[in-house]
Formats: C-alpha cells, structure tokens, sequence
C-alpha cells in the first residue's frame, strides 16, 4: 500500500474513531497519527486472528480494520492513563 493510500486510510479511520470514542484528541494531524497506527495495530491483530493480511489498500475491509484499531489505540491510551471521555 502506497504512502498516500495509508495517509488517506489513516485519516478517515482515525476520525472516524474519534468521532465514536468522542475523545476530542483535536485535529487533523492527530486523527491521522491515530488512524495510521490504528491501522497498523488493527492489521496486526486481524492478522493474528485471521491469519492473513486485512491491510492491503484503499477498500472498506481495510478501512474497517484501521477503524477497529485506532479505537482500541484509544481505548489503551485511556486505560493507561486514567481519562475518561470527554462529553
């Protein structure tokens, strides 16, 4: 997957997730760090479940995928932390 694929994917899943987690991270720049490593942590986790490769372009499934771990990259970071949501 090229660069601006992953940037374009991480982009919407981390706004996405943030927009369900309601965790007013704020910004452009943060929503895109949070979908890029959510969809490095989701790939790595359906990968482990599913045994192949979830990741692979610009396509719902791997979207979804970014989705699923950008919200659990939140999830960790509050637990981790103590936050709570922000309302």
């Amino acid at each position: 997957m090229s660069i601006l694929v992953w940037l374009i994917v991480g982009l919407l899943a981390g706004w996405i997730a943030n927009m369900i987690m309601s965790s007013g991270a704020g910004g452009l720049l943060a929503d895109l760090v949070i979908g890029v490593l959510g969809a490095i942590v989701g790939g790595f986790v359906m990968g482990l479940i599913t045994g192949r490769d979830m990741v692979n372009g610009f396509n719902v499934e791997s979207i979804l995928v970014a989705i699923v771990g950008a919200i659990i990259l939140i999830a960790g970071y509050r637990a981790v932390t103590g936050t709570r949501m922000r309302t």
